[in-house]
């Protein structure tokens, strides 16, 4: 499961043998969910439950990262950091990188949901409303048609030649003001 590790390594032997399903035979993120048998989601959140509740347990937190069975990066049974601005930095790396990989799976698993993979090319996305403009004169790399509130999303031609249009006068005028006149 996942998305990185699984490109490039999977586990010998079977996942379920009573089912004949290899570690080879799931593929890499949402496409798992349906793969995966309910007897190894069932071990997967059992075991999510196990460590929430056994190694960490919020109840005995005294301090934003601080059980008292982690040590640094919740490593169980590691060293601790020692108090004082070392471990003040360290923790706060650790919530910026932690919000990162939030937005990072969010990102992947929206990619996955419309493309088929989390490295899947967007011109596999055929079904995108934004496709309807993509030829039209101010599409330009790397974003393409953009359009980000989705006033163009109904596919109307003769709505977006008229916005098109006033997009160009805009600019205009934002250039002559810019110059100065």
């Amino acid at each position: 499961l996942g998305y990185i590790v699984p490109e490039y390594f999977r586990w010998p032997g079977l996942c379920s043998p009573s089912e004949n399903i290899s570690f080879a035979d799931i593929p890499n993120g949402l496409a798992a969910l349906e793969k995966v048998p309910g007897e190894g989601w069932f071990q997967i959140l059992i075991f999510a439950g196990a460590v929430e509740k056994g190694l960490y347990p919020s109840e005995t937190m005294t301090a934003p990262g601080a059980y008292p069975n982690a040590g640094v990066l919740g490593i169980p049974n590691g060293s601790s950091l020692p108090e004082g601005e070392a471990k003040k930095t360290k923790l706060n790396a650790e919530l910026a990188n932690g919000r990162l990989a939030m937005m990072a799976i969010t990102g992947m698993w929206f990619q996955d949901g419309l493309t088929g993979s989390a490295w899947g090319d967007w011109a596999n996305y055929t079904d995108s409303p934004l496709r309807a403009f993509e030829g039209e004169l101010g599409v330009q790399a790397p974003l393409g048609y953009w359009d980000p509130l989705g006033l163009s999303s109904d596919g109307d031609l003769a709505t977006f030649a008229r916005r098109r249009e006033t997009e160009i006068k805009h600019g205009r005028v934002s250039m002559w003001a810019a110059m100065g006149y």
